[in-house]
């Protein structure tokens, strides 16, 4: 296991005032520079070797933006694919990972990131649809740092009765699943749903949102620890490749490859798959012939849109469901949570805490 890399000059260890609200306010006079986790080079075979812990100035704050004192944030299998050169230009480097964030705005209000910053004109009202969209951490420094500079559209209140650390969880994984199951699919009550590879971020989202909306739901995975965590929510579980006892009508697919053809072979007629990731392989077999014959249907998807994401806090307020944290660990032990992700020996979110100022 790599251990994290340090790399800069020595911080100061300013106080930060404090606001009417009694919250901290983002930052104070006295301090110069903060704690990073930042991709300075990509690796296909060896990607924790360009993430260093360095220190950077505090941004600074450009107009329509808002600076962001991060309490929690949270890994994306998205930060070790741009570590792996995929999706990610390396002259976009060096550049601070992370997509997710919770935390003070500047003034001591609780705040999520809304994690896409595009706008809806260039999407035709959609943000996702612009060419130009960016998810946080692709062409701006993203939230593995003490502090994050974001537009103000992107600051959203976090929900009284939500933790910080578990409001980090949700921008990237959950927000995504949301889209897929109540956006594309369409999915209620009654509505059969086969989530494939239970472990994933995404993958778990889904299971436990489509659950809270009433779905009936199948969820498969290679491992008995991740079906039995599965099964623990209410879903059913199923080895991967494994024969259902009814056909689905919709399947949320973020595998790829390795799953591929059994999506299709558990779909009815009619059917709808959605995409939001290929983690084994991009390029299945299509099998169109049972895709025309069938009629069934095939959605890409990517992140939400933040009305979608405003909706899903509404819905996570209402129905009391969490995401699963498997632990908390401080931004200076973010190489170990990242191979415990690659390993695959996690069932839940890792979250992480940046120093917190002196006096916060």
């Amino acid at each position: 296991m790599l251990l994290p890399n340090y790399v800069g000059e020595e911080r100061s260890s300013g106080v930060p005032q404090h606001g009417t609200s009694g919250a901290p306010d983002v930052v104070g006079d006295d301090r110069e520079g903060m704690l990073t986790a930042t991709a300075v080079s990509q690796s296909a075979t060896d990607p924790l070797s360009g993430l260093v812990l360095t220190d950077a100035p505090i941004p600074e704050v450009r107009p329509g933006w808002a600076l962001v004192r991060i309490v929690a944030t949270s890994l994306n299998m998205h930060d070790l694919w741009t570590l792996r050169g995929v999706g990610h230009a390396p002259e976009d480097l060096p550049r601070v990972l992370g997509c997710d964030a919770a935390g003070y705005d500047a003034d001591g209000n609780p705040v999520v990131v809304y994690p896409i910053i595009a706008s809806t004109d260039r999407g035709h009202g959609d943000e996702t649809l612009d060419p130009q969209r960016a998810l946080l951490s692709e062409k701006h420094d993203g939230a593995f740092a003490e502090y994050l500079a974001i537009p103000e559209r992107n600051l959203i209140p976090k929900p009284a009765d939500l933790s910080f650390d578990e409001a980090a969880c949700l921008p990237v994984a959950w927000g995504t699943a949301y889209r897929m199951l109540f956006t594309l699919a369409q999915i209620r009550p009654g509505t059969r749903v086969l989530v494939q590879g239970a472990g994933g971020g995404v993958a778990s989202a889904a299971i436990k949102l489509a659950l809270a909306a009433g779905a009936e739901v199948y969820a498969t995975s290679r491992s008995a620890e991740k079906l039995e965590l599965a099964e623990s929510w209410g879903a059913r579980g199923v080895e991967s490749g494994g024969r259902l006892p009814e056909k689905v009508d919709v399947v949320v697919e973020t595998v790829g490859e390795a799953t591929w053809s059994h999506s299709l072979k558990c779909l009815r007629p009619g059917g709808t798959v959605v995409i939001a990731g290929a983690t084994s392989g991009m390029n299945p077999p299509a099998d169109l012939g049972r895709i025309f014959y069938q009629q069934q249907r095939i959605f890409g998807s990517t992140g939400c849109t933040r009305t979608e994401f405003v909706d899903l806090l509404r819905m996570i307020a209402a129905t009391g469901v969490r995401p699963v944290i498997d632990r908390t660990m401080p931004l200076d032990e973010i190489h170990k949570g990242f191979q415990l992700m690659t390993d695959g020996d996690l069932a839940g979110k890792v979250v992480i805490h940046p120093p917190a100022p002196e006096g916060a």
